[in-house]
């Protein structure tokens, strides 16, 4: 308990010393998120979470703490090259295909397929690109991603030393007080952002650490205690796919049509918008750890998905897209008479 405590305490220092550390490099390389016109926010806090998840982690290991295991270290393995890859991305920028073929195959590579069969790896590997994307699209927010990777992290480490998988348990209570320390600079208003480096390595590491958790178990509930406990992140997602979808824009355009874009609209503060998807977040985890470990029906998991319809659904009708569409109608007409 007191080297599981210790590791926690190391890894949120050393998390908030690296991003305080690497906030001005990132500035003078210009690695900033293009999307902030009005505040640029540099984008290597994803680097300071990895470099301390790692660092303290293979520490464990080595040291024989916390004995990581084949699996959890060849899963760590996975996330740190979904992480280089999103690095790239962060620098160079990368198309949205090669993150996708590289995520897929990080996540072929540590998918439990003895438990789970060739069919439901297959699927198990999709679900776990799914959900890597969609903690991405989360990075949009100031401290949306880190605060919901940290409510993600507790339960699926609560699920994992349930299952007494201790390495995995390690790894998971690393990875929350990493992201806790990141907290620190990330926090409304942020002075640095995770970037696509630590977004992904985030949501790849929670999406496989669940399906690692859960396998064995039936099919079916898995589905179900999978989605609860990323359900914030889906519906994310979702909302995103479907209001581009019925507003005819390219899927992968991004626009402030995510939604703490849309709490925006309705007159929430920037963290006041966390704060609330922040607790729906951990409403949807509070489910599957209590499905996952029988202690509430697997219809409970059926509340959750309801919830995230009428939210899906309500938060479709606040416009958006249709605004900026107009403002840029007004300016292309006033463009095409000053040109005669």
């Amino acid at each position: 308990m007191l080297y599981g405590i210790l590791a926690a305490t190391t890894a949120l220092l050393l998390s908030a010393l690296l991003a305080a550390l690497l906030r001005v490099p990132a500035l003078r390389a210009r690695i900033v998120d293009r999307r902030r016109r009005t505040r640029p926010v540099p984008l290597l806090g994803g680097l300071a979470v990895v470099i301390a998840v790692a660092a303290v982690t293979w520490g464990c290991d080595w040291t024989g703490v916390a004995p990581l295991g084949d699996d959890v270290g060849g899963l760590l393995v996975a996330g740190s090259a979904v992480a280089a890859l999103g690095l790239v991305a962060d620098v160079w920028r990368l198309k949205t295909r090669v993150l996708v073929l590289g995520m897929a195959v990080a996540a072929a590579c540590v998918v439990p397929y003895g438990e789970l069969g060739v069919p439901g790896g297959l699927l198990a590997a999709a679900w776990i690109v799914f959900v890597a994307a969609a903690f991405k699209g989360l990075d949009h927010a100031d401290g949306l991603a880190g605060t919901v990777g940290v409510v993600t992290a507790f339960g699926v480490g609560a699920c994992a030393a349930l299952e007494v998988m201790d390495g995995l348990a390690v790894l998971l209570s690393v990875l929350a007080a990493a992201l806790t320390g990141f907290l620190m600079h990330n926090w409304h208003p942020a002075r640095i952002a995770l970037g696509a480096c630590g977004s992904l390595f985030t949501g790849f590491v929670l999406a496989s650490a669940a399906v690692v958790t859960r396998a064995g178990h039936d099919l079916a509930s898995s589905a179900g205690v999978l989605f609860a406990l990323t359900a914030l992140a889906s519906a994310d997602a979702v909302l995103v796919l479907l209001s581009r979808r019925l507003a005819g824009r390219p899927l992968l355009r991004g626009g402030p049509d995510h939604l703490a874009h849309r709490l925006r609209r309705l007159g929430f503060t920037p963290q006041g918008a966390v704060v609330l998807l922040g607790v729906a977040g951990f409403s949807g985890v509070l489910v599957g750890v209590l499905v996952h470990n029988g202690w509430a029906g697997e219809s409970a998991v059926m509340w959750v998905a309801g919830g995230a319809l009428i939210v899906v659904l309500g938060l479709l009708k606040v416009s958006v897209h249709g605004v900026r569409r107009a403002g840029s109608s007004q300016v292309g007409a006033q463009l095409r008479v000053r040109n005669g």
